[in-house]
C-alpha cells in the first residue's frame, strides 16, 4: 500500500514538473511579428510584466518540482516540502491570475480605457500563450491535489494517532 502511494505521489509530482516546465517553454517561445498600417511591432511575452512574472514563477517552481522528485521517502524534509508546496501553490495562482489577466485584455480590448485587443493581429502568438496558460492551469489543478495529499500524508498521522 505504501509503494502504490509513492508511486502515486511521484507520478503527480512528475506531472506537476511537466505542466510548469511545458507552460515555461512555451511563454518563452511565443512570439510574432505583425504589421498595422506603416507600423511594425513584435508581441512577445517580454513585453508584459504579467508574463515575464509567469515565467519566473513557473521556472521557480519547476527547478523546486525536479528537486523534490529525488528527495528519499524516508527524509525528514517532507514537512518542510509541505510548507513549499504551500507557497509554490500560491505563487502558480498569482501568476496565473495576473497573465491571464493581461492575456483578457490582450483579447477582448478594454474599451472604456481604450486599449484594442491585439490578438486580431498576432494570432499565433495569442494562441500560444493561450496554451501556456493553460499548461499552467493544469500546474495549478496538481499542486492543489500534491498539496492535499501532502497535508494528508505528512500531518494527519500525527493528528489522528490513537494511543
Amino acid at each position: 500500500m505504501a509503494k502504490n502511494r509513492r508511486v502515486c505521489h511521484l507520478l503527480l509530482r512528475f506531472l506537476a514538473f511537466a505542466a510548469t516546465f511545458t507552460a515555461v517553454v512555451v511563454m518563452v517561445t511565443s512570439h510574432e511579428k505583425a504589421s498595422f498600417f506603416t507600423i511594425s511591432f513584435e508581441a512577445k511575452y517580454t513585453n508584459s510584466p504579467a508574463f515575464k512574472y509567469f515565467v519566473i514563477a513557473n521556472s521557480i517552481v519547476t527547478v523546486y518540482g525536479f528537486l523534490v522528485l529525488f528527495l528519499p521517502a524516508e527524509s525528514l524534509l517532507w514537512r518542510l516540502v509541505v510548507a513549499m508546496d504551500l507557497v509554490f501553490t500560491m505563487l502558480l495562482i498569482s501568476s496565473i491570475s495576473a497573465a491571464l489577466a493581461i492575456a483578457q485584455v490582450a483579447k477582448k480590448g478594454n474599451n472604456y480605457a481604450a486599449w484594442l485587443p491585439i490578438c486580431d493581429s498576432v494570432p499565433k502568438f495569442c494562441n500560444e500563450v493561450g496554451g501556456a496558460l493553460i499548461a499552467g492551469f493544469i500546474a495549478v489543478i496538481i499542486y492543489m491535489i500534491l498539496l492535499l495529499h501532502s497535508l494528508h500524508t505528512v500531518i494527519d498521522p500525527l493528528l489522528l494517532r490513537k494511543s
